[in-house]
């Protein structure tokens, strides 16, 4: 048995920068359709799931730093489509975790965690990199839809140099544009790994650059800049950090899929006008 956790934020904004034609609501038409073909995915071949959702997008973490992720920059159209995304979900029998204090990698991260000891695999179906952190062996991976990758710890660790403990050590150096972490200056994906896979955590790096890997470049200069940033380091680690005991009532047999409603998903089809969706649903509850 295994258990699939979409991520419902990434699915919508794909939906909505997709070369589909333009048409009304089509970022939530558009998720409802991609969730339909993930449904009846032959080679996911899903019996369990759930989909978390930003909304909004903001959360906990712009109080901790201002230049966190906002709706800034955010097309009005899509914004206004957030509840209707979560309405097509729920229509196709989805559990949803709608997250407003949180955002949907936690509700993901708290996922992953109650029930990976319960499933065979946890599949955790987003391309975000803060969810490596979450990776353990086989039992949890990443799911990339969009390359058709999958991404264990093992995995990780061949393409990013790192293991799943030290991922947000890893993007509070070298920052994370679509979260708005910056980062440290100077610090690239692999002079990071390289000082990551000795020091797997901040607090654990010495201030002297000779006890530095001597395969990274200019270790003088970036000591110099990890001494005098640390703090904020140490901030960014905290963003990046996902919360794992976001407050979720269901049990894995409530996350059970068995079918598209077909009332409730006959009607979400009517409300939207998308017609054609109805006809591509195959397995009714």
């Amino acid at each position: 048995m295994r258990v699939h956790l979409i991520d419902g934020t990434f699915e919508l904004f794909r939906a909505h920068f997709s070369k589909r034609p333009d048409r009304p609501l089509k970022a939530a038409v558009g998720l409802a359709g991609q969730l339909i073909t993930l449904l009846h995915s032959r080679e996911e071949q899903v019996t369990h799931a759930a989909i978390a959702f930003d909304n909004p997008i903001r959360s906990f973490r712009n109080d901790l730093f201002a230049g966190y992720k906002t709706d800034e920059g955010v097309p009005r159209e899509l914004l206004a489509q957030f509840d209707a995304a979560e309405e097509a979900a729920s229509a196709l029998g989805l559990t949803v975790w709608s997250m407003k204090q949180y955002e949907a990698d936690d509700a993901l991260a708290t996922g992953a965690k109650r029930f990976r000891d319960q499933v065979e695999q946890v599949r955790i179906l987003t391309p975000d990199k803060d969810l490596g952190q979450c990776l353990i062996d086989e039992r949890v991976v990443q799911v990339d839809v969009l390359r058709k990758t999958v991404t264990g710890e093992q995995a990780l660790l061949g393409r990013r140099g790192i293991l799943p403990r030290s991922v947000p050590d890893w993007l509070a150096l070298v920052g994370d544009t679509a979260d708005g972490i910056p980062g440290l200056p100077g610090f690239g994906e692999k002079s990071a790994a390289a000082l990551l896979a000795r020091y797997p955590h901040l607090e654990e790096v010495p201030l002297d650059p000779r006890l530095w890997p001597s395969s990274m470049r200019s270790p003088d200069k970036l000591a110099a800049t990890f001494k005098a940033h640390l703090s904020d380091a140490l901030l960014y680690r905290r963003l990046a950090t996902l919360i794992e005991d976001v407050p979720q009532p269901q049990s894995l047999e409530d996350l059970r899929w068995a079918g598209v409603p077909r009332a409730q998903f006959s009607a979400f089809c009517a409300r939207y006008e998308a017609p054609e969706l109805a006809s591509r649903a195959v397995r009714w509850a």
